[in-house]
């Protein structure tokens, strides 16, 4: 059991991160990871959304939706609870954290529609439906590895991109085209940690 959980932990870090493995949130991780501050309390934001909302639709699909016939109704669902999470995550950081609240501006009220969040909660469905094994504390590890995941590549590329300011970059890449090939390149680079969940699993 113990073995089992450290090994979805560590693949929704690495292996099956999805942001760099699964490209889910890309608006985020394009727009809020210039300074490694920033990145880190969108990402913490992200996290707690993330855990939370697997918490209240696991519950949700499995004891409502599902013997109700209703299961066809999980995406809506499941955005209004994320919307409901989005709007305590965004009064608590107004009230207690104004200056991390006004550096996040747009991106904070669009985790709503980060369809990471979304992806997180309705995927280990999919997952608890292929395996048996996979149930509600599962899920929770999936979620929590998959938002610490989240904070893994915002902070990376936030500190790749606070580096690449002071470089000397030629005209043609500059902006958008050198991000993109950073990100591919930090993308590419987790595919060296498949081995070692493999043998978590194996």
């Amino acid at each position: 059991m113990t073995k089992q959980l450290i090994a979805i932990f560590l693949a929704a870090i690495l292996t099956e991160n999805y942001v760099l493995n699964k490209f889910l949130g890309i608006c985020p991780f394009l727009g809020v990871s210039k300074k490694v501050n920033t990145a880190v309390g969108m990402s913490a934001a992200v996290t707690f959304v993330m855990v939370l909302a697997t918490a209240v639709t696991w519950p949700i699909y499995q004891y409502v939706l599902l013997p109700n016939d209703l299961a066809y109704l999980q995406t809506i669902v499941f955005i209004l609870i994320i919307a409901a999470l989005v709007q305590l995550v965004e009064i608590v950081l107004k009230k207690y954290m104004p200056p991390l609240y006004n550096s996040l501006g747009i991106y904070l009220p669009l985790i709503t529609t980060n369809c990471a969040v979304l992806g997180v909660t309705m995927l280990v469905i999919e997952k608890g439906a292929a395996d048996a094994s996979f149930g509600y504390v599962q899920s929770l590890v999936n979620a929590l590895g998959a938002g610490i995941g989240f904070l893994v590549a915002m902070v990376l590329f936030a500190g790749i991109r606070e580096r690449m300011e002071s470089c000397d970059i030629p005209q043609s890449l500059k902006g958008l085209p050198i991000t993109l090939v950073a990100a591919s390149l930090v993308a590419v680079s987790f595919l060296g940690f498949q081995g070692l969940v493999e043998g978590l699993l194996g």
